[in-house]
């Protein structure tokens, strides 16, 4: 991953990297590992997290429905 440093604005690259490891998923995976979760918990979180992808995929649904 490359960013490239304009006029010496040190801010906007790091925004722009910060933008580059958000897209890629990066950040999410280092949270997720900064602990240990142990596998039931895991799997709860993995059930939580689809639950929410079908409700949101329904909202969707209802709503382009109209």
């Amino acid at each position: 991953m490359d960013v490239h440093v304009d006029d010496g604005n040190i801010e906007k690259a790091i925004k722009a990297l910060k933008r580059m490891l958000q897209k890629e998923g990066i950040l999410k995976e280092v949270k997720k590992r900064s602990f240990y979760e142990k596998p039931s918990e895991r799997e709860r979180r993995k059930q939580r997290e689809a639950r929410k992808r079908r409700l949101k995929a329904e909202r969707r649904k209802q709503w382009n429905s109209r």
